[in-house]
């Protein structure tokens, strides 16, 4: 039987999601999550194959912080639970769990407790556009980084590929962590297309996939067709 697994990384996802959908608000946890949903589907329809080919969407994400941290400069308290991102993301956690077919796979957001420059703001202080007694609160992010995310994207093509559960994989990324993944699912018969969602991709992955496909619309084309979007189904 065919059937076809679709692995979203969350964070690659939504980033990419406010450059190629730019007439959708990206900080509205339905109109991502049905997006997202639509997506899968439209791979399937790419690579012909009937809507109850798809075996599982995977979505993997990190639940948001819920700290509070005191501000590099000011010293005021900033509790990250209470902000609109992660509200954003406990309201999407929320929707994809009702969605049918949908498997939520969380990570976690792994803090040391420091804040670093921004990038800009670096790149302002190397021209000379700022000065180090200019800086304030907002020129400084949280050193936060994502810790089990891609071991469960790993552990979850091997699985998919040793137990014959599918024959195809469609992984939505553009990072070349996963090589490892994919050359094993390959070996193991199972053919992987990738979703850069546009994005550029490096040779090292090109070259250990089976196909290219981005359904999404590309960058500076226009607004998406109406009939992309599918409304998801509770899975009773």
């Amino acid at each position: 039987m065919q059937k076809t697994a679709i692995l979203i990384d969350g964070a690659y996802f939504l980033a990419r999601f406010r450059k190629v959908y730019e007439d959708r608000d990206g900080n509205d946890a339905r109109t991502v999550s049905r997006t997202l949903f639509g997506m899968a589907l439209d791979h399937l329809k790419q690579l012909e194959r009937p809507k109850d080919a798809l075996y599982r969407i995977f979505f993997y994400d990190c639940a948001p912080l819920e700290k509070t941290f005191e501000r590099p400069v000011s010293g005021n308290s900033i509790d990250f639970g209470a902000s609109a991102s992660a509200a954003f993301r406990r309201e999407l956690h929320n929707e994809l769990k009702r969605v049918r077919k949908m498997a939520l796979r969380l990570g976690r957001l792994a803090e040391r407790g420091e804040w670093v420059l921004r990038r800009n703001a670096l790149q302002d202080l190397r021209n000379g556009a700022l000065r180090w007694d200019n800086l304030r609160d907002e020129h400084f992010e949280l050193d936060l980084r994502q810790t089990q995310v891609d071991m469960k994207i790993g552990l979850d093509i091997a699985s998919l590929a040793h137990k014959r559960l599918v024959d195809q994989i469609v992984l939505v990324t553009g990072d070349a962590d996963f090589v490892p993944a994919a050359k094993l699912a390959r070996r193991e018969g199972i053919d992987v297309i990738l979703d850069p969602m546009w994005q550029g991709i490096s040779p090292t992955l090109q070259e250990h996939i089976d196909g290219l496909q981005s359904v999404c619309p590309r960058p500076g084309s226009g607004p998406a067709p109406r009939n992309h979007i599918e409304p998801p189904v509770s899975d009773a």
